[in-house]
C-alpha cells in the first residue's frame, strides 16, 4: 500500500516554542512528530511512503534520508511552489495502482490503518476521510454524514453556528484516497483537498466518514502542543490504537447525564446535569473511552421520531463540544416489548437483544472499538442499569442522581455509589486507593 505524508507546514504559531523548523520535525519527547506517524505505519505493515516536502524540506531529508535507517523506504515529492494541499498530488497519477493514504504530518497519532483502510476499501469509496470527536468542535471542520457514514457535506468553522445543534465529527487530516479522485488535479496547480476535490465528489455519493476513537491530534497552537506532549508521556497516544484492547466507560444518558424529568421526548426538554461535561472531560484526558449506552423506548411507543432524537444527541454533543469534552459514541435501543401506547410504531414493539439489561449495545460497541469488557465500566442511576453492567461482565458505579438506584428492579450491589459523576469518575479512576470507600454488602 502506498502512503503519502504532506509535510510542507511551516508551524508558525508555534515559534514562540519551538525552533523555525518544518512543523512536522517539531520534537515531542525527544522525537519529532512525522517519526511517530512513520513508525504508526510501519506497525501496520505501511513501509514505502511518500513525503511532500517543501517549506526548509532539507531539514526532513536529513533526518529520515531513503527510510532505511528506519526500516521503510522513503521517496520525495518536493514542491517548487506552495500547491496547497492537493496539487502535489497529481504527480503520484503514474506513481500508484490502487488507493493511498494520505495523511497531514502535523498530527500526533497512532492508528489502526489496516481497519481504516479495509472500511475504505468495504465502502467502495472514492475518498474515506477518518473522522472523529475532539474537544473543540465548535472550532473545527464538521462532517455531516447519513446513516451510511457517506459524506453529505462539511460544515465549514467559518459558519455562523450559533443556536445550531451538530454531531462531534471532525476531518482530523487522514484519508483513504482511490487513484480515480487524481484525475480531478492538474499539473502544477495550486488545489484545496477539501474544497477541489472532496466537495466535487460528494454529490457523487462517493465520499465516507470512518469514525473512530484513536488518538489523533494536531498541534497547531502552544496549548494543543503542550497537552499532546502529556498525552505521549502518559501513554495515551499508544493506549488508543484500536490495535489494541481499549477500556471504555459506558454511560446511562437520562437520570446520568441529563436531568431525570420523565421521558424525553422533545429536543427543549433535554437539559444537561451541571458539572457533566467537566466531568466527561477527565475521561477524555484518560486512557477510558467515553460511550453511552441508552435505551429509548419513547421511539417505540411513537412518543419521539428517530430524526428528534437525533437532534437531542446533537444538542447533547453540541453542548459537551462548548465546555472541551466528548463523547466517543452513542449506541441506543429503539425497541419497547409492551403494546397499547396511542401511536406506537409495531415494528419496533418486540423482545430484543439490546434492550438493557440485555448487553447487545455493550457488545457491539465492544466489536465496534476493540473494547475488552472486564476492564470497562458502567455507570448509571437505577438498577436495570447496574445489572446491565454485570450482565456484560463489567464493574458498575450507581449515581445518586436521577432515580438513585430507587426503581427496584433488580436486587444488586455496585461497585461503588457516587453522589454525582465526577465523582464517579474519580472513584475508577483512582480505584482500589485507600481514599475511596468500596461498596460492601
Amino acid at each position: 500500500m502506498y502512503v503519502v505524508i504532506m509535510a510542507g507546514g511551516k508551524g508558525t504559531r508555534l515559534r514562540t516554542i519551538v525552533p523555525d523548523i518544518p512543523k512536522p520535525m517539531v520534537l515531542v519527547d525527544g522525537k519529532p512528530i512525522l517519526e511517530y506517524q512513520i513508525e504508526s505505519l510501519k506497525r501496520s505493515g505501511f513501509d514505502h511512503i511518500t513525503i511532500i516536502i517543501g517549506y526548509l524540506g532539507n531539514v526532513i531529508k536529513d533526518y529520515f534520508g531513503d527510510g532505511s535507517s528506519h526500516g521503510i523506504k522513503i521517496n520525495y515529492i518536493e514542491e517548487e511552489k506552495p500547491l496547497g494541499t492537493a496539487g502535489a498530488l497529481y504527480y503520484l497519477k503514474n506513481k500508484i495502482e490502487d488507493d493511498f493514504l494520505l495523511v497531514f504530518g502535523d498530527l500526533m497519532l497512532d492508528i489502526d490503518w489496516v481497519r481504516f483502510m479495509n472500511f475504505h476499501k468495504d465502502k467502495h469509496a472514492w475518498i474515506t476521510l477518518f473522522g472523529h470527536p475532539n474537544s473543540h468542535p465548535y472550532d473545527s471542520d464538521i462532517v455531516l454524514v447519513n446513516e451510511n457514514l457517506q459524506v453529505t457535506g462539511i460544515d465549514s468553522k467559518n459558519e455562523d453556528r450559533i443556536g445550531k445543534f451538530y454531531h462531534n465529527l471532525v476531518n482530523a487530516g487522514i484519508y483513504c484516497i482511490n487513484k480515480k479522485s487524481l484525475d480531478l488535479l492538474n499539473i502544477n496547480e495550486k488545489a484545496d483537498l477539501e474544497k477541489d476535490v472532496i466537495a466535487t465528489l460528494i454529490p457523487k455519493h462517493c465520499v465516507y466518514v470512518y469514525r473512530s476513537s484513536e488518538y489523533v491530534k494536531d498541534m497547531g497552537t502552544p496549548e494543543r502542543y503542550i497537552a499532546v506532549v502529556e498525552d505521549v508521556k502518559n501513554g495515551i497516544v499508544s493506549s488508543r490504537s484500536l490495535r489494541k484492547k481499549q477500556k471504555c466507560i459506558f454511560l446511562d444518558r437520562d437520570g446520568t447525564i441529563n436531568q431525570l424529568n420523565g421521558f424525553v421526548k422533545k429536543c427543549e426538554e433535554f437539559i444537561l446535569i451541571d458539572g457533566i461535561g467537566k466531568a466527561i472531560k477527565k475521561i477524555n484526558r484518560s486512557d477510558y473511552l467515553a460511550i453511552v449506552a441508552t435505551n429509548q423506548p419513547v421511539i417505540a411507543r411513537g412518543e419521539c421520531s428517530f430524526s428528534e432524537l437525533e437532534m437531542i444527541h446533537m444538542k447533547l454533543e453540541t453542548q459537551l463540544g462548548a465546555e472541551g469534552a466528548y463523547l466517543d459514541d452513542i449506541f441506543y435501543c429503539p425497541h419497547h416489548p409492551h403494546k397499547g401506547y396511542v401511536g406506537e410504531v409495531k415494528e419496533l414493539k418486540l423482545e430484543c437483544e439490546c434492550r438493557k439489561p440485555k448487553i447487545g449495545m455493550i457488545v457491539q460497541a465492544a466489536e465496534k472499538y476493540n473494547i475488552d469488557l472486564a476492564e470497562s465500566w458502567y455507570i448509571g442511576d437505577t438498577t436495570i442499569d447496574v445489572q446491565t453492567g454485570i450482565n456484560a461482565g463489567m464493574r458498575t458505579v450507581l449515581l445518586e442522581t436521577g432515580e438513585a438506584g430507587k426503581d427496584g428492579r433488580y436486587c444488586n450491589i455496585p461497585d461503588y455509589k457516587s453522589k454525582t459523576m465526577e465523582e464517579a469518575i474519580l472513584n475508577i479512576l483512582n480505584d482500589g486507593n485507600s481514599n475511596r470507600e468500596r461498596i460492601v454488602k
